[in-house]
């Protein structure tokens, strides 16, 4: 019986492990496609020309060490790969709220450390987006507020919290950015 058990859990071990190198492989293969597809169209679009579903762009918030790639959508699939752009939020470089959501444990775990006043840049088809950070909040998950419209330029981003939480985290972790222009834009 011990031997069956042993034979089990040796067999559940390597799959898990297995299961963990194939999610690695995939987000960082997802990542470097997504950045080469993003560099391959340098003639930026109008901002009025609406974008066919999938790539976003690239968040950054050098301080941090934070460059993630941002899809449309926050699937399952989708924040496995990166970043997922909240359905029904501003687009980029349009007036709005621009809801990005992401796994503390993955992409996001930067997060915990950023401060009032880090620049965060979007990268996009469009152009280039700046923000600063303005604030940073944890709320409940029923906190759907913190995506509602906003009349200027404003970037949310949201993540679970505790970071270092086992489990399906209790809160969510809220930074909220407003586009800053510079006179090269």
């Amino acid at each position: 019986m011990s031997r069956w058990i042993q034979s089990f859990l040796l067999t559940a071990g390597f799959g898990l492990l297995l299961y963990v190198a194939y999610v690695e492989i995939d987000s960082r293969l997802w990542q470097e496609q997504a950045s080469r597809q993003l560099s391959a169209s340098s003639a930026p679009l109008p901002p009025d020309v609406e974008r066919a579903r999938g790539l976003v762009g690239r968040l950054e918030i050098p301080r941090i060490a934070l460059s993630v790639m941002v899809n449309e959508g926050t699937s399952p699939l989708t924040l496995r790969r990166g970043v997922g752009h909240v359905e029904d939020t501003a687009m980029p470089g349009k007036s709005g709220n621009i809801g990005l959501a992401g796994h503390r444990d993955t992409f996001f775990l930067p997060l915990r450390n950023v401060r009032r006043h880090d620049l965060v840049t979007l990268v996009t088809q469009q152009g280039t987006f700046r923000y600063r950070v303005v604030s940073t909040r944890i709320v409940a998950p029923t906190e759907v507020s913190v995506l509602a419209s906003d009349a200027g330029q404003v970037l949310t981003l949201v993540t679970c919290y505790p970071f270092y939480f086992v489990g399906a985290a209790p809160k969510r972790f809220i930074v909220r950015a407003e586009r800053h222009f510079v006179q090269d834009e």
